[in-house]
């Protein structure tokens, strides 16, 4: 046993994290080996329960396969409900006469109307888009699993993966009930980061710049604010000198990183997102805790410099902050393909085709406030607060847009899998593709295929690989899906 030094106890945890993380000699513990307790056999279990995962479990479950689905927090949702993402983007093409996604994501928004959970948003100069009350959305999702007849774990921590010759035969969790074990014949990784593909052994990477993580946060006064300050910007607001000089419980020295109020609109306080955390990677445990700290600190920052400059000193306007930090992107499994920017700009067809979608490339710079958008249209914009936008064309040519884009069955295949599949953002894309199909509606229907394939896998006694692309987008089709 080491003991720290009295120097090292004036250190912070992740002070102390840092300075020994990587070290050769750095002093472990031997787990004893032991017996544990098998919950049940499952023919498909889902590690997440994000709507991605939820969409993978429903999917599996209503053509008759066992299932089972396991998430660490206490409801299902993931950044849509955890981290207060509360848009989902069109359901149609770019002209917005073609409907180009149905299944589950439509079901659950039909289902939200009915308790006037769901707001239609049609924006005169773009796509219309959804903006959902999350907090029905957990109890909404909470019925589809039931409906579904969905074995659910919530509360529950994949831990690592029981392979047998090569071959995931189980997963171990960890819950209230102690270290157990689920059984299964196929399983989706819908964990976003890849956790159970990446301990399984299975080849992942990382794209070169991670765009940052966002904690999201909803705040009371935004409203008064912009009625009794016309000028009132929000994406400028925290780069304004003018405000900065009077903030007095918190200095931000890097003007670069200082958070940005971004405005999403959805409920009667402001839902405002901007509290970016620069350099960190959300896969890595230490970052990940530094970075929800650091968000959290970063939305104190706006809410002392909004009550100083613009509402009075009594008045508190912090309402919520997030369960989790909304991550971004972290790590990729390497797939049979890997979908790249231009097959999406170019509204690339795929034989294996199972999602369609039009939200544009998304690229959050890694190290400031930038944000670069390429449209199908062929226009591509750089925006960055408290400056001048930059447009100009990506594409030269004067052929005819695409009106949508697709994802193949092949990106949610890992390399060497047998019994395993990808779904959410977890899947095989470059960084500009991913910028675009990263948001929930396109996540959402890989889901759905994994889901459907996975049945079709164990229907007929197959790998994932070998199931008949024709017949999963058939499948998918009957079960409500919009194939092309």
């Amino acid at each position: 046993m080491r003991y720290l030094s009295s120097k090292e106890n004036n250190l912070s945890l992740s002070q102390i994290l840092q300075r020994y993380k990587g070290r050769d000699n750095m002093d472990t513990i031997r787990e004893e080996s032991r017996e544990i307790p098998i919950v049940a056999q499952y023919d498909i279990c889902v590690i997440g329960g994000s709507c991605t995962g939820v969409f993978a479990a429903i999917s599996a479950a209503r053509l008759g396969a066992k299932t089972a689905i396991v998430e660490s927090n206490g409801f299902f949702g993931g950044a849509a409900t955890a981290s207060f993402v509360n848009i989902w983007h069109s359901i149609y093409d770019t002209t917005g006469k073609k409907q180009i996604i149905a299944g589950p994501t439509v079901e659950v928004i039909e289902r939200l109307k009915k308790r006037h959970a769901v707001s239609v948003i049609e924006p005169k100069d773009g796509p219309i888009y959804f903006l959902l009350n999350t907090e029905e959305l957990k109890i909404e999702l909470d019925e589809l699993i039931t409906e579904a007849g969905v074995h659910p774990f919530l509360h529950t921590c994949f831990s690592s993966p029981i392979l047998k010759d090569g071959k995931l035969v189980a997963v171990a969790i960890e819950d209230k009930s102690g270290r157990r074990a689920i059984k299964a014949s196929y399983f989706v990784d819908a964990t976003g980061d890849g956790d159970l593909i990446v301990r399984m052994g299975l080849s992942s990477y990382k794209n070169e710049q991670l765009m940052p993580p966002t904690t999201s946060a909803i705040i009371r006064g935004i409203n008064e604010i912009q009625e009794r300050y016309p000028e009132f910007s929000y994406d400028k607001f925290m780069l304004n000198p003018t405000y900065i000089k009077t903030l007095k419980s918190t200095e931000v020295k890097d003007t670069q990183k200082r958070p940005n109020l971004q405005r999403v609109i959805g409920s009667r306080d402001d839902t405002i997102s901007g509290a970016k955390v620069f350099e960190t990677d959300c896969s890595d445990a230490d970052q990940l805790t530094k970075a929800e700290i650091d968000g959290r600190r970063q939305v104190r920052v706006i809410c002392d410099m909004l009550r100083d400059n613009f509402l009075s000193n009594e008045l508190v306007p912090l309402v919520a902050l997030p369960a989790r930090i909304g991550i971004r992107e972290t790590r990729h499994a390497c797939c049979l393909y890997r979908l790249t920017e231009m097959d999406v700009l170019n509204g690339k067809s795929f034989p294996d085709a199972i999602a369609n979608g039009i939200y544009p490339v998304d690229v959050h710079n890694a190290d400031d406030h930038g944000i670069t958008f390429r449209y199908l249209n062929g226009t591509e914009y750089y925006y960055q607060p408290n400056k001048i936008g930059k447009e100009r064309k990506w594409k030269k040519d004067s052929s005819e847009c695409a009106t949508f884009y697709q994802i193949p069955y092949s990106s949610l295949i890992p390399q060497g899998s047998a019994n395993v599949l990808v779904a959410g953002r977890v899947i095989d894309a470059d960084r500009g593709a991913f910028g675009a199909i990263r948001v929930m509606v396109n996540c959402n229907q890989t889901g759905t295929a994994a889901g459907t394939a996975s049945y079709l896998a164990l229907n007929g006694n197959t790998t994932v690989l070998e199931i008949d692309a024709n017949k999963l987008r058939k499948t998918m089709q009957r079960q409500g899906s919009i194939i092309i």
